[in-house]
């Protein structure tokens, strides 16, 4: 897919992997519309950058419907969704205070995985009625997961059950795509330097940075921009989760 003068939209959009991803779509000429649910920050960048904001709560079907209607009215259409819009929640499955609660849970695949399922839909059925270009190519979606869908950690159930559905989809939905010409693909982040670690102290920051094989740090939400780039030229890439962590492999704890 040519990323010049195609019509992007990137779902959680305003900060983190979502703002790198946008501004490096902007770089190489995309048509880019910003969904997210921070309407402060979506406002702001989109104002920085010249682009279109959506205000949008994955988990509601009708706000992610607009925002892809939003994209596909642009001049390059719907041609690159990325879904970037995610959260997380810490607490084992059961302890001294009883099992985990049922309502943190719901929320986390409510927003990592049923919002992922609701940007992939509304894009897919949208790019369906593209023209189709070189291979018959009329979409590339990219969707976010992370390495806890395979190293969840203490704590991490219902995280790790939420990435693992997003990277669970991603192969059926390229196949179910592929008669379309429209793309797949998922990027499964390691640790990576986004407004969720930077609250943290810097030394416990510098601490999990040397904890990764190489390169000893934390991944730039660049370096995430930069694949998600490159899955959209490759159009042989398709139906792939590509884990992004340095080698790292996640202990326990």
């Amino acid at each position: 897919m040519r990323i010049e003068g195609s019509g992007a939209l990137v779902v959680g959009g305003a900060s983190g992997l979502g703002e790198a991803t946008v501004r490096a779509l902007h770089e190489q000429g995309a048509i880019v519309t910003i969904a997210d649910v921070n309407a402060e920050k979506g406002a702001a960048l989109s104002g920085e950058l010249g682009l279109e904001f959506v205000a949008c709560d994955v988990r509601e079907e009708g706000q992610v419907e607009l925002a892809v209607q939003k994209a596909a009215e642009s001049d390059g259409g719907l041609r690159i969704a990325v879904c970037c819009a995610g959260t997380g929640w810490a607490q084992k499955i059961a302890g001294s205070k009883g099992p985990h609660p049922l309502m943190p849970f719901e929320t986390i695949i409510a927003i990592n995985l049923i919002g992922t399922f609701n940007a992939l839909r509304f894009s897919a059925s949208a790019m369906i009625a593209n023209e189709p270009l070189d291979d018959g190519e009329r979409g590339v979606c990219v969707n976010t997961a992370s390495i806890a869908a395979f190293d969840g950690q203490v704590g991490q159930v219902a995280y790790s059950a939420s990435k693992g559905g997003v990277v669970g989809m991603t192969l059926p939905t390229a196949r179910d795509l592929s008669q379309y010409g429209i793309r797949v693909n998922t990027i499964a982040p390691g640790l990576f330097d986004t407004p969720l670690l930077a609250a943290l102290p810097e030394e416990a920051r510098q601490a999990l940075g040397a904890g990764i094989p190489f390169p000893q740090r934390l991944g730039l939400p660049g370096e995430y921009a930069q694949l998600a780039c490159q899955i959209i030229e490759n159009r042989m890439l398709n139906g792939e989760t590509i884990r992004l962590d340095g080698a790292l492999r996640m202990p326990p704890r």
